[in-house]
């Protein structure tokens, strides 16, 4: 029985240990260029190539003597718009996690710089295994982004799917039956 008992735990902590591998993905805005007007950034190409899923977080880094960071509604982002942001980042390197589907809207404030293309439209998919992101312009506006306190650096590990979790705790739980049917 005691052997029953520390192939139990063996098989929790295994499980556990794989629930706790982050599920979120890290995604810096503009890749290595980061959140820039210089360089000819395309940061509809860079969001098209991404995808992103609710829990990710969205990292933008900038000089914050230049530039900063809008959350705004679609109009606002089609327009150009920062008079009243529904939210404002200018520390040079604000993290923002996605908490709902669809399009969130971001922009820099500053001035000239979102005619100038520093703007995104982050699409979180409705489901993980959905298609690609459509295009803002034929989407509606929808839900935008919660923005919770920074993450710690530790969020850049890789995405890992729910659907591999329940595959290895299905593992754990037939691994400890066969166990304990053959020691009864």
């Amino acid at each position: 029985m005691a052997l029953v008992v520390r192939v139990f735990l063996a098989v929790v902590l295994v499980v556990t240990a794989a629930l706790k591998v982050s599920h979120a993905a890290v995604h810096k805005v503009g890749d290595s260029a980061g959140w820039t007007t210089i360089g000819g950034v395309d940061y509809k190409k860079w969001a098209a190539s991404k995808t992103f899923h609710v829990g990710d977080v969205i990292k933008f880094e900038y000089n914050s003597q230049f530039h900063n960071v809008m959350r705004v509604t679609h109009p606002m982002y089609q327009s150009c718009n920062a008079t009243v942001p529904l939210d404002s980042y200018a520390t040079g390197n604000d993290t923002i996690t996605i908490t709902t589907k669809g399009h969130h809207f971001f922009i820099c404030g500053i001035p000239g710089h979102c005619q100038a293309g520093q703007k995104v439209d982050i699409n979180v998919l409705r489901h993980p295994l959905a298609a690609a992101p459509t295009p803002a312009l034929a989407s509606p506006a929808v839900p935008v982004a919660h923005v919770p306190a920074a993450p710690g650096p530790n969020m850049a590990a890789p995405v890992k799917s729910v659907k591999g979790q329940f595959v290895v705790l299905g593992l754990a739980i037939a691994t400890l039956a066969v166990l304990v049917s053959g020691l009864a």
